[in-house]
């Protein structure tokens, strides 16, 4: 009898939890549906200009997939190119990102973890067809822009300024949904 009691005593304490959390659960769920164009495979190229190097091009994937039932995306890109002079190829770059709506916030994050080391956290914009996040570091800052092309094609670049005003072009890639 005491196990009935005890029961019921956890019930009745864990409704109330549960009714408060199913709002902002239900708000995360709708707002990343929003991104749910994103999820799949893609595929392309594009060109990144190197501190030492110049322009280099390369090729490859990038890899969204719904996880937590909806609640984020995981975002894997790998991608090659060839070393100036030499006939193989190298990756170029390689990340992980997970992508969530902050219901307390109201936007969204976007954490991301290069292969070399470096992460972030950064807030996620939505645009019309698109999105786009900022880089600060000291003497400026970088944005990164996608948008869908006429094609559904996923069209990324990537700006530096020193002042917030003049952008420079570092890179560009464009991939397809397969």
């Amino acid at each position: 009898m005491r196990f009935f009691y005890s029961f019921l005593l956890l019930l009745t304490f864990s409704l109330p939890l549960s009714a408060q959390t199913t709002p902002p659960l239900a708000t995360r769920l709708n707002e990343m549906k929003k991104l749910d164009y994103m999820a799949g495979e893609w595929k392309g190229t594009g060109w990144i200009e190197q501190r030492e190097g110049g322009r280099q091009t390369f090729a490859g994937t990038e890899m969204v997939q719904r996880k937590l039932n909806g609640l984020t995306l995981l975002v894997e890109g790998k991608f090659k190119g060839k070393e100036a002079g030499k006939d193989e190829e190298i990756v170029v770059h390689e990340t992980l990102a997970v992508i969530s709506y902050d219901e307390k916030a109201k936007t969204y994050r976007f954490r991301t973890y290069l292969a070399n080391g470096m992460t972030g956290d950064y807030e996620l914009k939505l645009i019309e067809g698109g999105w786009y996040w900022n880089i600060q570091f000291p003497g400026g800052q970088i944005k990164y822009t996608m948008k869908l092309g006429s094609k559904g094609e996923w069209v990324e670049s990537g700006e530096m300024s020193r002042d917030g005003k003049s952008w420079r072009k570092f890179f560009e890639m464009t991939l397809i949904k397969q």
